[in-house]
């Protein structure tokens, strides 16, 4: 009786040879003008020392990087931490924002949500809008609260 010992199975057997190749520098895929990259750079010249302060100790993930997750989901009209999850697993933006991190599980995000994020966001909502401001892409002279414009009195 002959014994055939396979010491590595052969995984393109029953393949019809579709092989998915990414690169291994993800910025690559993406344009220079895409908005992951200025949420990246926004949050990267932020000043975090309050989001920081939150911390006792740092675990895998860095605070900077859970708030770039956090922010482009936001921006993408995405308030799901499961989803959040799956965006990480799933989308090449989170990849990006990752930086070869593996993807945080959904209570991650929702801990950094409700006891990191919630007491500083304020704050670093305003940071991002004074940024845009600065750089005149807002012009700050209409207010839009949950999408409804409200025109203010006009003194004479």
């Amino acid at each position: 009786m002959l014994l055939h010992n396979k010491l590595q199975k052969d995984y393109t057997l029953n393949q019809s040879g579709y092989q998915l190749k990414l690169p291994l520098e993800l910025g690559t895929i993406i344009p220079k003008n895409d908005s992951v990259r200025l949420l990246s750079q926004f949050v990267e010249e932020m000043d975090l020392t309050d989001l920081y302060s939150t911390y006792d100790r740092i675990n895998s993930l860095s605070p900077r990087t859970l708030l770039k997750i956090v922010l482009y989901s936001y921006m993408n009209g995405d308030y799901s931490s499961r989803s959040m999850e799956l965006n990480c697993k799933r989308d090449i933006n989170f990849m990006f924002l990752l930086e070869g991190h593996s993807a945080p599980d959904h209570a991650t995000l929702a801990r950094f949500r409700s006891i990191h994020f919630a007491p500083c966001s304020k704050r670093i909502l305003a940071e991002v809008s004074n940024i845009l401001f600065d750089l005149g892409e807002i012009s700050g002279e209409t207010i839009f609260i949950d999408g409804t414009k409200i025109e203010a009195k006009k003194h004479k």
